[in-house]
């Protein structure tokens, strides 16, 4: 007997629910019109690596730590003589996730990192590009609990970007919401496309 294949809980939960919820509210007519999600990036800025070289190291080992991959590094594009800043010199991390480590993320941000962060009273609704994707920051990486706090030398915070295939805002706002993101409440959703 063929061992099962482990599938991340969100991807099921897409799969088993959401792609038919999806359907029943906006009435699609193609399976391919639904929304689903194509990527989470995840980036770290470091400015103060200008002066040590050490503090991306750190940076990268804690955004491994996080995401479960190899971050990479990213560089100045221009020199800025006010910062110190030379052209090619690292500046932050980032690392692009898809498939099922996307879907183990979001899982652990939604369910461990965003309930842990201080005075969290749910995600602003309008953080959306205008093309579905949504942009979240975090200031502090010791919410995740794969982090250490005793090892942590700099308390650094991070971007997220969820990247989704939905035409509007809306769409991929009923989309991370039936991701369970906490979004507030809307008032009346009507109006909006």
């Amino acid at each position: 007997m063929a061992e099962e294949k482990y599938i991340p809980r969100l991807k099921k939960h897409y799969r088993d629910a959401l792609v038919k919820e999806m359907t029943d509210a906006f009435g699609y007519t193609n399976p391919m019109q639904i929304p689903k999600l194509t990527k989470i990036v995840v980036n770290m800025g470091i400015g103060d690596a200008v002066g040590d070289s050490k503090k991306i190291g750190a940076a990268c080992g804690d955004l491994a730590a996080i995401t479960g991959q190899k971050p990479q590094v990213t560089k100045a594009k221009t020199s800025i003589a006010n910062f110190k800043l030379r052209e090619g010199m690292p500046i932050g991390a980032k690392v692009t996730l898809r498939r099922d480590r996307m879907y183990e993320f979001l899982d652990r941000l939604v369910m461990v990192a965003l309930p842990r962060v201080r005075d969290f009273r749910g995600l602003s609704a309008t953080s959306f590009d205008g093309s579905g994707n949504y942009s979240l920051g975090l200031k502090e990486q010791i919410v995740f609990p794969e982090i250490d706090y005793d090892q942590v030398d700099t308390i650094r915070g991070m971007n997220v970007v969820i990247c989704t295939t939905a035409k509007t805002d809306h769409e991929a706002r009923e989309l991370l919401r039936g991701f369970n993101l906490p979004f507030p409440k809307p008032k009346t959703d009507k109006g909006q496309a």
